[in-house]
């Protein structure tokens, strides 16, 4: 019995020194590269035309989505009641990045229904809709960021 025990801790030291040993040989082996399989080459990856429509495209969106989180969120009745200087700021700004998602950035001064003027700084972006679908716009109001989701001044919705 004690032939026996002894016989199978040699045994299990031998497969663990096996077992290290295979380990030490897999990790020193070089990689290979990708097989064509393995190259996703039907992904060819997105293809962005930099058609974007110009600023004023985007002020119903903004004003709906004003409305929409002044209410809800804030429990105001804060409205945009219009807009003028509206202008672009900058049209795909990162020359570094040729290849970044087509953005325009644009400004605007708003009027609201209390009758105080703000700055609206946004950006309208392609495929940046739901899941990735038609345009997305981003903004921010200068004074009424309340959440801080672009603080200080709206500074993260410029270029």
């Amino acid at each position: 019995m004690r032939h026996a025990l002894t016989s199978l801790k040699t045994a299990l030291r031998a497969a663990g020194v096996a077992a290290v040993a295979l380990a030490g040989l897999a990790l020193a082996l070089p990689a290979h590269a990708a097989n064509p399989l393995e190259l996703n080459f039907y992904l060819s990856g997105p293809r962005y035309d930099g058609a974007l429509p110009p600023c004023e495209a985007a002020l119903g969106t903004i004003s709906a989505e004003f409305a929409e989180k002044e209410a809800t969120f804030w429990n105001s009745a804060l409205q945009i009641s219009g807009y003028s200087q509206v202008h672009e700021v900058a049209f795909r700004p990162w020359v570094s990045a040729p290849q970044a998602i087509p953005r325009r950035f644009c400004a605007a001064r708003a009027v609201l229904n209390d009758g105080r003027y703000h700055t609206v700084r946004y950006s309208i972006i392609e495929d940046g809709g739901f899941a990735g679908t038609g345009l997305g716009v981003e903004w921010c109001m200068v004074g009424l960021d309340r959440n801080w989701a672009y603080n200080p001044a709206c500074r993260a919705a410029r270029p």
